[in-house]
C-alpha cells in the first residue's frame, strides 16, 4: 500500500497522499505531501477490528481526499458513505478474492466461513455501482470477479526493487529462503520439512523462515516444528517484519521457496513473492503448478518439485548443477504496473 501505490503517487507529484494501515516497526519519514495514520493493533475476530473501520472514516471524514483507495472488504461501506457525504471518487484496490479465500483457507473457524464469505461477496455486489473504478492485483480475477463489470485495471504486485539492494551470499552455506505469510496455506510446514530433509543430506543447508502469521496456534505449530532445528530459524511471527528486511533476506538467500498448498484460491494467483524473487534474480524451489512454472522457466530461474512428496535427490542435484537466470527477467517490475496507476488516478482527478 505505501511501498507501490503510496510511493509511486508521492514522487509522481501534484498530490498530497494519507495512508493508513498496521503500525510499522520502522515507519517511513513524513513530508509534507505524505501523511501516516497507525491503527492500534486488533486480533483477526476482535470488536477492535470493527473499531478500525470507524477510526478509517474519522479520518476519511478529517482528510476529505479527492480519491479514496479501499485496500480491503472491510471499508466498502466507508467509502461508499465517503462519496455519498462528500462526492469522493472511490476505486476499490482487489488484492485477494475474498469469498474464495475465506471458504478454503483455514484463516477463520469452518463454521463460520461460509455466512463471512457470503457476506464479503455480497458487500461487493451492492457496492460495486457506487464504485468508480477497481483494480484487480491478478489477471485471473477478470473471470472470477464478474462484479466489476468493465470498470477495472489490472495493476499486479510486482516487484520494486531499492536502490541499495545486493546480493551477498555466505560461501560457506546454501540458504533457503521462506517470505511472507506464515500459514498452512502458504505451505510453511511443507517448507520446514524440505529443509530438513535436505539438511540430512548437506549439511550446509539452512532455512530462514521469515513474515508473519495471523493464528496463534500455527505459530505455536511452526515453533514445536523446528525447536530441535539450529539450521532454521524464525524471524517475525508474532509481529509484521518491515519489508526491507524482507529484501534484505532475499539479498542474502541462495534460494527461495514457493511451497503454497494447492487450492482452487491460488489457481489464477502470482504469489508476490514469486515477482520478488525473479525480480532479485533469487533461484526459486517451485511448487509444481502450471502458471507459476512457466514464469520460471521463461528465465531459468526455478527448480519445480511437489512439495508434498519431493525428490529430494532430484533437488539437490539441480540445485548444485543448473544455470539460474542466464535471461535478467523483465516483466516483473512495478515500473509498468506504476504507469497504469497514474494514468487512473490523474483520470480521477
Amino acid at each position: 500500500m505505501f511501498e507501490k501505490i503510496g510511493r509511486s503517487l508521492n514522487e509522481a507529484g501534484g498530490y498530497e497522499v494519507f495512508i493508513v494501515g498496521h503500525q510499522s516497526k520502522n515507519p517511513p519519514r513524513e513530508t509534507d505531501s505524505l501523511h501516516f495514520f497507525p491503527l492500534k493493533k486488533f486480533g483477526r475476530l476482535s470488536f477492535g477490528r470493527f473499531i478500525a473501520a470507524l477510526s478509517i472514516f474519522k479520518i476519511v471524514y478529517k482528510v476529505k481526499p479527492k480519491v479514496f483507495i479501499v485496500n480491503t472488504h472491510e471499508l466498502l461501506i466507508v467509502g461508499i458513505a465517503n462519496r455519498i457525504f462528500f462526492g469522493t471518487k472511490i476505486i476499490y484496490d482487489i488484492q485477494e478474492n475474498y469469498w474464495r479465500n475465506i471458504l478454503q483457507t483455514n484463516a477463520f473457524p469452518k463454521t463460520l466461513r461460509p455466512l463471512l464469505a457470503s457476506w464479503v461477496r455480497l458487500k461487493e455486489k451492492l457496492t460495486s455501482p457506487l464504485f468508480h473504478w477497481n483494480f484487480l492485483a491478478e489477471k485471473g480475477y477478470e473471470k472470477e470477479l464478474g462484479f466489476v463489470g468493465k470498470k477495472y485495471t489490472v495493476i499486479e504486485n510486482k516487484v520494486m526493487i531499492p536502490e541499495w539492494f545486493q546480493r551477498k551470499t555466505d560461501p560457506t552455506k546454501t540458504r533457503l529462503l521462506f517470505s511472507g505469510t506464515l500459514a498452512e496455506s502458504t505451505g510453511v510446514f511443507e517448507a520446514i520439512q524440505l529443509a530438513k530433509n535436505l539438511h540430512n543430506m548437506e549439511p550446509t543447508i539452512e532455512l530462514l523462515i521469515i513474515g508473519f502469521c495471523a493464528l496463534p496456534q500455527i505459530l505455536k505449530d511452526i515453533k514445536l516444528a523446528i525447536q530441535d532445528c539450529f539450521f532454521i530459524t524464525l524471524l517475525g511471527g508474532d509481529s509484521l517484519i518491515p519489508h526491507a528486511q524482507i529484501m534484505e533476506a532475499i539479498a542474502t538467500s541462495d534460494f527461495g521457496l514457493v511451497a503454497y498448498r494447492f487450492s482452487p484460491h491460488i489457481e489464477n494467483s502470482i504469489p508476490t513473492k514469486l515477482y520478488e524473487y525473479l525480480g532479485c534474480k533469487l533461484p526459486i524451489l517451485l511448487q509444481d503448478h502450471r502458471p507459476w512454472v512457466e514464469m520460471g522457466k521463461l528465465y531459468s530461474a526455478s527448480v519445480t518439485l511437489n512439495f508434498s512428496n519431493p525428490d529430494c535427490n532430484s533437488v539437490l542435484h539441480q540445485m548444485k548443477n543448473s544455470t539460474f537466470y542466464p535471461t535478467p527477467p523483465t516483466d516483473v517490475m512495478w515500473a509498468a504496473e506504476e504507469v497504469k496507476l497514474l494514468e487512473i488516478v490523474k483520470k480521477m482527478i
